[in-house]
């Protein structure tokens, strides 16, 4: 029999020490120099190419036609030498590494308390969305997973350029700096850490928060998805205010949507579209900000995002 009282507890303090692990993670990010991974992070704190940040904090300096000249370039400030330098690669491993822990630490919780698979939407919810499994079968809940999250994919970027005009842009820091530069990156991007990082935040946010405490507690979903969205809002916090409010909204959507099908699947297909296009539509920018900084170039953002 499932003990649901100790699977709340674990679950909730999942939570918060994620909650506590994002913040630390945004502070480290906002004083980090973010370096094309194909670079040479010596050459970086020598001065040389690769900086993400210094074209736009103003740290590379160009001349009139956009090459460097490495002879005359000054030296790196004793504070751009103190900073922590980070790579692609290694955000998206660090990705990919801690969401898989957080996933593996939530199945064995669920395996701990004896929480049944079917409880996170996995083979049907047997409360949630009882019809939709044997409605659509799995080909159809995928495909409306596609589908829903190009809507969604839609409704965030738009949320986004309207809060940039209104002059309450969302932070991109975060994901400009993992945005891949090559075909290597794009595959490690793609093919593994927006599917895991979507797995594990699908199976806490919805499938925990919502599904399980449905089960185990007998709440009004609809509570919970209040509940759950808040946390997942929050769980975004490297984005800014704006993006708190959006990622939040967001998880509205997605738990609305796990509450009518049942199914983690849905929402996991969903949640990974909605990651993958904002990837794909702002993959100029990453290059072209990657490239200017290899050209020593500087560069304004003029969306200001």
């Amino acid at each position: 029999m499932p003990d649901w009282a100790a699977f709340a507890v674990a679950t909730a303090a999942l939570t918060l020490l994620l909650l506590f692990l994002t913040r630390r993670s945004r502070r480290t990010l906002e004083s980090a120099r973010v370096v094309d991974s194909r670079s040479d992070v010596s050459s970086v704190d020598r001065g040389g190419v690769g900086d993400r940040d210094g074209d736009r904090a103003g740290d590379v300096d160009a001349d009139h036609d956009g090459d460097r000249d490495s002879d005359t370039d000054p030296s790196p400030t004793a504070d751009q030498r103190g900073r922590p330098v980070l790579t692609t690669r290694l955000l998206l491993a660090n990705a990919i590494v801690s969401q898989a822990i957080a996933l593996v630490v939530l199945a064995a919780i669920a395996w701990w308390t004896a929480v049944p698979a079917s409880a996170f939407g996995i083979g049907g919810h047997p409360t949630l969305g009882a019809s939709a499994l044997a409605t659509l079968g799995h080909p159809g809940l995928v495909a409306l997973g596609v589908v829903a999250g190009v809507v969604l994919a839609v409704g965030n970027e738009t949320a986004a350029r309207l809060g940039a005009r209104a002059g309450v842009a969302s932070s991109t820091r975060l994901r400009e700096a993992m945005a891949p530069t090559d075909a290597g990156e794009w595959v490690l991007l793609l093919a593994v850490a927006l599917p895991v990082v979507a797995a594990f935040e699908e199976a806490l946010f919805r499938g925990a928060l919502v599904g399980a405490f449905a089960v185990g507690f007998a709440v009004d979903p609809w509570l919970l998805v209040a509940a759950s969205s808040v946390a997942f809002g929050l769980g975004h916090g490297a984005q800014g205010r704006l993006g708190i409010a959006v990622a939040g909204a967001l998880g509205v959507a997605l738990a609305g949507l796990f509450v009518v099908t049942g199914s983690l699947l849905t929402v996991v297909v969903a949640h990974y579209v909605v990651n993958a296009v904002e990837f794909v539509i702002h993959k100029r920018s990453g290059s072209a900000r990657t490239g200017s900084s290899r050209a020593g170039s500087t560069r304004t953002d003029s969306e200001g995002r």
